[in-house]
C-alpha cells in the first residue's frame, strides 16, 4: 500500500505542477496588458505598423479574447498604414484558429490535471496515508524532475531562443503557415521574436515563482513536523 500511496503522491504533484505551468500561461498573457503596451513601445512597433497605440491595443484585446475562445472568428477592422482594413488575412486567421486549439487544449488539460490531483488526494485521505509527510515529500521528488527539465529549458532559451521557438511550432504544427512575411504580414509586424522571448521569460518567472513558493511550504512543514515530534518525545 506504501507504494501506491508513493505513487500517488507523485501523481499528484506532477497534476499540480502541469496546472500551474498553464496559469502561469494565462497569467502572462492576460494579468496585465500593459505589458503588451511596453513590448510595443520596446521593439517600435507603432512605427512598423504605421499604427496609433490606441488601435494596436484593440486588435491586441480582440485577438486574445479570440484565442480565449471569447469570439468566434478573427476579424478586426481597423486603420493600418493609413487605411482602414481588416488587420488579419486568411493566414493569420488559419494559424491563430491552430494556436487557440492548442491554449484551448491547455486550459482543458489544466482541468484534468486538477481532477486527476483531487482524485489521488482523496485516495491517500481514504487510505490513511500520512498526508502532510507524503504530500511535502513526493512534491520536493517531483520538484527535482521538473526542475531539471526547466533549466535545461532555460538554457537552451538563453543560447538560442529562435532554434527553440522553430522547434516549439515543428512539435505542435504539422504545417509551416507560421511563418509569416513582415513585408506583407501586419500580424508578425505587431508580434516580433523578441516579444514571444520576453513572454517566454515572463512565463518562466511566474511559473518558478509558484514552484519556489511551493518549495518553501513544503520545507517549512517538514520542519513543524519534525519539532512536533520531538516535543512528543
Amino acid at each position: 500500500m506504501k507504494k501506491i500511496q508513493w505513487a500517488a503522491g507523485i501523481i499528484l504533484a506532477f497534476a499540480v505542477m502541469a496546472a500551474l505551468l498553464i496559469t502561469s500561461f494565462e497569467i502572462a498573457m492576460y494579468a496585465d496588458f500593459g505589458v503588451y503596451e511596453r513590448e510595443y513601445e520596446k521593439y517600435d512597433v507603432l512605427s512598423d505598423l504605421d499604427m496609433t497605440m490606441e488601435d494596436t491595443m484593440y486588435v491586441t484585446h480582440e485577438m486574445m479574447d479570440y484565442l480565449r475562445g471569447d469570439r468566434d472568428t478573427l476579424s478586426v477592422i481597423t486603420t493600418v498604414e493609413g487605411k482602414e482594413q481588416d488587420f488579419f488575412n486568411e493566414q493569420d486567421r488559419f494559424h491563430m484558429a491552430e494556436v487557440r486549439d492548442l491554449f484551448l487544449g491547455g486550459l482543458n488539460l489544466r482541468i484534468g490535471a486538477a481532477a486527476v490531483a483531487v482524485v489521488c488526494l482523496i485516495f491517500l485521505l481514504l487510505s490513511k496515508a500520512d498526508l502532510r509527510r507524503m504530500l511535502s515529500r513526493s512534491y520536493q521528488i517531483s520538484l527535482a524532475v521538473v526542475g531539471a527539465a526547466v533549466l535545461l529549458l532555460g538554457i537552451a532559451v538563453a543560447i538560442d531562443f529562435n532554434a527553440v521557438f522553430v522547434e516549439f511550432h515543428h512539435i505542435f504544427f504539422d504545417n509551416d503557415l507560421w511563418l509569416f512575411d513582415p513585408a506583407e504580414d501586419y500580424m508578425i509586424r505587431m508580434l516580433p521574436e523578441g516579444l514571444f522571448a520576453d513572454m517566454v521569460i515572463r512565463i518562466g518567472a511566474i511559473f518558478v515563482t509558484s514552484l519556489l513558493i511551493l518549495l518553501v511550504i513544503s520545507i517549512f512543514d517538514g520542519k513543524l513536523r519534525k519539532k512536533a515530534k520531538k516535543e512528543s518525545n
